[in-house]
Parts: C-alpha cells; structure tokens; sequence
C-alpha cells in the first residue's frame, strides 16, 4: 500500500491557498474565455486590416496558450485541482462569449473591453496574495496585468 503524500507546506495556510487558487480559476476562465474569442476572431476577421489582425491575434491567442497552463500550474502548486472544461469556466468567467461575426472594428473593441476584464480579475485576487506571502503568485498577476495592460493599449490604439 502506497504512502499519502505530506500535506502541502509552504509557509501559506490551506484556507489562504484556496482562496488564492479561487481567484486564479476565476483568471484561468477568463484568460481561457478570451484564448477562444481571440482564436475564433484570429480566423474570421475581415477587411482591410485582415494581414495585420489576423497576426497579430495569432500572437494574442499563442501568448494566452502559455498563460493558461501557467495559470492552471500555479492552482495546483497551491493543492488545488484546476477547473478545466467549457462548463466550469463558463460558469467562472467574466467574458461575454461571441457567437455572431463581428466586424474587425467590433473585434477590436470586445478585445480591448476582454483584456482589460482580465486584469481586473487578476487585480481581485491581489489582497489575500498579498495578505499571505505569496510572492510566485503575486509575480504571476504581476505579469498577467502587464501584459494584458499592454494588449489593452495596442488594440485601443487601432480604433484611434
């Protein structure tokens, strides 16, 4: 008979490392709901602007990939299982699906509303981070707002 693994100890209470894993489904769902978005408008943007939108959604989407495993890697490091279906994190999200086609310049402005939801779900989470000590996902929040921020910016800068 196999061992029970040691209970997790790394200087954060269980209840803390719930919350925080809480905070990070929230911000897996929404940077999953978004990868989607993104993907879809990535393959049928049209229009004038087609060469540069359709790049430069492919890098939004290919960024956001990464972003959802480091996401969900940090959930489990915390002991929690990560949610990981269309039905939990629809029921997570912040982001309003899109089932319609949309013109280019609607894209744009549901990506610059979607990025900008992003952060502030990863803003949400910063108090209890910060209240327990956790530097790799205060670090990991850091980086998820700075990037988002940035996407944000480029994208409002198109409609300009």
């Amino acid at each position: 008979m196999a061992e029970a693994a040691p209970a997790i100890n790394i200087g954060i209470e269980e209840n803390a490392r719930e919350e925080i894993a809480g905070g990070l489904a929230r911000l897996l769902a929404d940077s999953y709901s978004l990868y989607v978005k993104t993907h879809n408008f990535h393959w049928n943007v049209t229009g004038p602007m087609f060469q540069t939108l359709h790049d430069m959604f492919e890098q939004q989407y290919t960024e956001l990939a990464e972003a959802v495993d480091e996401i969900a890697e940090r959930i489990r490091a915390l002991g929690s299982p990560a949610p990981g279906s269309y039905t939990q994190f629809s029921r997570l999200t912040s982001i309003p699906e899109e089932t319609g086609h949309p013109d280019a310049q609607e894209m744009i402005r549901q990506l610059v509303s979607d990025q900008e939801t992003v952060v502030r779900t990863a803003r949400e989470v910063f108090p209890v981070v910060d209240r327990a000590n956790d530097e790799p996902t205060a670090d990991l929040l850091t980086r998820r707002m700075q990037v988002h921020e940035k996407t944000a910016w480029m994208l409002r800068s198109l409609l300009e």
